[in-house]
Order: structure tokens, then sequence, then C-alpha cells
């Protein structure tokens, strides 16, 4: 599907209808926010969801809630709205030839004229060089690990053309928060924070499948890869397996973290995160249809929510 014709006023196909970026923002400003997709704000809650698990956790690991916490949850976000930014700046850059034949990415700054590759560029290094200006405020060993996180970053975008499973190393990339943040507020890396990372890995893939499912047809003309292509008509199948997977390993996670020291209402209270995650995971599964676009984004985007929920019973085993 050749063309790169862009929407009205520049507007990218799939941005959330009546977004700030659309309707407020400067108009200088507009093409460089859409190439952080700040008109689609659900890439930053999912990057950065996993930052706050780790926090939450960490803090019940060490049971002490710190002033310096407050800033590591606020650098946690401003973090990942930059680096949401910077990393998709990356992926289009490095994807400009696939996005002008895809129907859904067409209208994306890069390949409509909006924005060149240069300016593209310049923008991706300013938004990284905020973040690592907000990243040198934390220790040495989260800063140490936020550093490492910039090679799954700029391995993603190319592993749609040699594999599969793009969708694990975007997990890869999207859940190194919950290491970081972990690290942040405990001072060093645990086992909980790393089996809660690979439960994170495994939303990532239950997720992002059903995004995937979109373009399908269209990654199949252009060669590209993806797990939404791999599993088909046993979608469904696999799904059941990453919601098991999520479940177990956080659970795993909430285990080692809060035994022994925990009480028994904190524990059963962050236990009851992954179990009512799971269940939020298998109401999208009931509802999903592969060949309904408009479902397939409608799920998609309220894994926000699926990611809240766990955080809400972190947050209450605190208090207990």
């Amino acid at each position: 599907m050749q063309g790169s014709a862009p929407t009205p006023d520049g507007q990218v196909s799939d941005a959330v209808k009546g977004n700030w970026v659309d309707h407020i923002a400067p108009a200088w400003s507009r093409p460089y926010l859409r190439l952080s997709r700040a008109d689609r704000p659900i890439g930053t809650w999912l990057l950065l969801i996993p930052c706050w698990w780790g926090l939450a956790l960490s803090m019940l690991w060490t049971q002490e809630a710190r002033w310096e916490d407050l800033w590591i949850a606020v650098g946690c976000a401003a973090g990942a709205w930059l680096m949401r930014g910077a990393g998709c700046t990356w992926n289009d850059i490095t994807d400009r030839n696939f996005d002008g034949q895809v129907e859904r990415t067409r209208s994306r700054p890069i390949p409509s004229g909006q924005v060149s590759v240069k300016q593209a560029v310049a923008w991706m290094a300013l938004q990284a060089l905020i973040s690592l200006a907000i990243l040198l405020t934390f220790d040495r060993a989260a800063i140490a690990l936020g550093v490492l996180s910039l090679f799954p970053v700029a391995i993603y975008p190319f592993a749609k053309r040699f594999t599969w499973w793009p969708q694990a190393f975007l997990g890869i990339a999207f859940n190194w928060g919950a290491l970081l943040a972990w690290t942040a507020h405990a001072g060093a890396l645990h086992w909980p924070a790393v089996l809660l990372y690979f439960a994170g890995i495994a939303w990532t893939l239950f997720y992002d499948t059903i995004y995937a499912h979109q373009d399908t047809e269209d990654d199949a003309l252009i060669g590209v890869k993806s797990t939404a292509r791999l599993f088909g008509t046993e979608t469904p199948t696999w799904m059941r397996r990453f919601i098991v997977a999520t479940v177990s390993l956080m659970g795993l996670a909430v285990i080692f973290a809060l035994m022994p020291k925990a009480s028994v209402l904190a524990l059963v209270l962050a236990l009851a995160a992954p179990w009512a995650m799971g269940w939020h995971m298998t109401w999208q599964l009931r509802a999903l249809d592969i060949k309904d676009n408009a479902n397939l984004l409608k799920l998609f985007r309220v894994n926000r929510d699926t990611g809240l929920i766990p955080l809400i019973f972190f947050l209450l085993a605190l208090l207990a």
C-alpha cells in the first residue's frame, strides 16, 4: 500500500479523539508532539506503570516509605513521558519506509512529510538529554540501570525484521522501569524486582499482541513480523498463557518481597494485586475480536486500567 497522504491538519489517524495536541498545542509544536505520541498517551502509561509497581513493591520489601520516594515517583513519570517520546521518535525514524506503506501509520509526521529525519533526530536527542538530567538525580545503581535501558530501546524497532517476537523486545524495554524504580528506592536490585519485571514482559506480550492484530494484513504484505501474525487464530490460547505467566510471576514477586516480614493483611492485599489484574486481562480476552480493529484499539487502551489495578493493591498493602 503506497502513499503517505496526511489526515486533515496533520492529525495522526489513530490519535485519541479530541486530544490536547491537535487542539491546544501551538501549531509549530504539533508534529514533534505527534512524533512523541503525546496525542496517544496510553504508551506513556504502559511505560510508567511498571516503574510505579517497582517502587511500591520495593517499599513493601524495605517496609519503609521516605520523602525521596515521592521524587522517584514524579521523576519516573517525567522520565516515562520523555523516554517514551524519544523511543517513539527513534521508532519512527527507523520505520519511516514501512510506515508509509501501512494504512494506520502513513499519517505519522515523518512519512506524511511534517518532520524531516534531521529534525526528528534533534527532537529525539533533546528528549533523551532532559530524561538523562532526571536520571542523574537517582543513586548510582539506578543510573547504571537507566543507561543500560538504552540498549533494548535501540534494538526494538529492528526486532520485527528478524524475529516473530518483537513484542518480547518491547516488553524488555517497556518494563525496565520496574528494575530501575525498585533500585532507586532499595539501593540495589533484588529477585522480587526481577520476577516483577518478567511479569511485566508477559503483560506486554498480552497487550501488544492485541495491538499488533490491527496491522496483520499490511505487515504480511511488507514482510514485518509480529506475534499477532505468528499466533493467528491461535491468539486466544497464547493470551491465556500470558495471563497465567503475568499472574504467577507477579504473585511470586509479592511473596518473595513480603515474606516473612510483612503482616498477614499486607500479604493478602498485595497478593490480591495479580489476582485482580488477571481477572481484568481475562475480561479483555473474552471481549477480543481479532478481526475488529476498533475493538482491538479499545482493548489495547484499557490496559492502562489493567496496570493500575495492582498498584492500588500494593498501596493498600503499604497502609496495612
